[in-house]
């Protein structure tokens, strides 16, 4: 995804060779070169630093879901602790008011 923002490989900087001149290595062609390897070290920079971007966007909304995951998961607790608790109390009442009705109406 990112490599053809890349214009040069490592094999191709290291199997570089310049032409020789009578005084050394051709100087335009030695600047051109450094030119593509300095342009390609930005441009990796600037994807390092997307990418970093990108992690922490990432990194953030991670902990944002895992808190609303703790935050639903204890609301469930607590509305299924709730519904046992009225379950428990209505069972209650009906068994009280059994035994009101069998004390009113008699044992039958």
């Amino acid at each position: 995804m990112y490599q053809e923002r890349i214009l040069l490989t490592v094999k191709d900087i290291l199997e570089k060779n310049f032409k020789i001149d009578t005084r050394g290595f051709r100087p335009q062609e030695v600047d051109k070169f450094l030119d593509i390897v300095i342009r390609d070290y930005e441009e990796w920079a600037n994807i390092v630093n997307e990418l970093e971007a990108e992690k922490n966007d990432l990194l953030n909304d991670n902990m944002r879901l895992k808190q609303e995951i703790r935050l639903l998961k204890t609301k469930l607790d607590v509305a299924s602790t709730s519904e046992t608790n009225v379950g428990s109390s209505n069972a209650d009442v009906l068994r009280r008011l059994s035994n009101l009705e069998k004390i009113i109406y008699g044992k039958e």
